[in-house]
């Protein structure tokens, strides 16, 4: 598995704060590879349906879990506003949405569902450091969520890729427009939670706009 680096200029933010190279709280890509990440059966249909409920711009992460069989659960989207690209303020992010629309599963031994990650950025689809601090960020908030970690996708103007399986495709991308749910042919199933009332709140202010 091979992956493209973006040029200097678009990770030396990143490197000049020294937040996750001095840190380690980044993954590399050949560490993503080889934590066996579960594949999608069906990216295209599991970004689409991100893409339309909640019509990322760029700096915008979508949390999604997924069931077994990579129905979705819940979801929530929030502008990521730091540019320190430190991995452990990425897991606090992360694992605050986790733990508004969908309870943990830490007294499972063996994690039944699967957080995926859809962030939508400047640039191309090629790695940079970000990326690797939110696939650090998106590994710790599933286990310390009981979640399984899934894939870690990027959205760009240039359509959308799933980081370490090289799929990928032109739309949607970072500057389509959201299609219907009704109009988007998938197996998805309806956005639902499984709480009580106060995060079903939580679940409405954060979730699909």
């Amino acid at each position: 598995m091979t992956f493209g680096f973006a040029p200097p200029s678009t990770t030396s933010l990143i490197t000049a704060t020294g937040g996750s190279s001095r840190h380690g709280r980044l993954l590399e890509p050949a560490e993503w590879t080889a934590a066996g990440v579960p594949l999608l059966r069906n990216p295209r249909e599991v970004v689409s349906g991100l893409h339309s409920r909640h019509s990322p711009v760029p700096s915008t992460a979508v949390i999604a879990v997924l069931d077994p069989e990579e129905q979705l659960v819940a979801s929530a989207s929030f502008v990521q506003r730091s540019a320190s690209a430190d991995g452990w303020e990425y897991r606090n992010a992360l694992l605050s949405r986790l733990r508004r629309v969908i309870p943990h599963d830490l007294r499972r031994r063996t994690p039944v569902r699967t957080a995926v990650l859809l962030y939508c950025r400047e640039g191309d689809e090629r790695w940079t450091e970000e990326d690797g601090a939110w696939m650090w960020g998106l590994r710790d908030a599933c286990t310390l969520h009981g979640l399984r970690c899934g894939a870690y996708i990027t959205l760009t103007r240039g359509g959308w890729q799933v980081l370490g399986e090289g799929r990928g495709g032109r739309r949607p991308s970072s500057d389509s427009r959201p299609e219907r749910l009704g109009d988007i042919t998938t197996d998805l199933a309806p956005l639902t939670l499984r709480t009580g009332g106060s995060a079903t709140e939580a679940l409405r202010r954060t979730a699909a706009r």
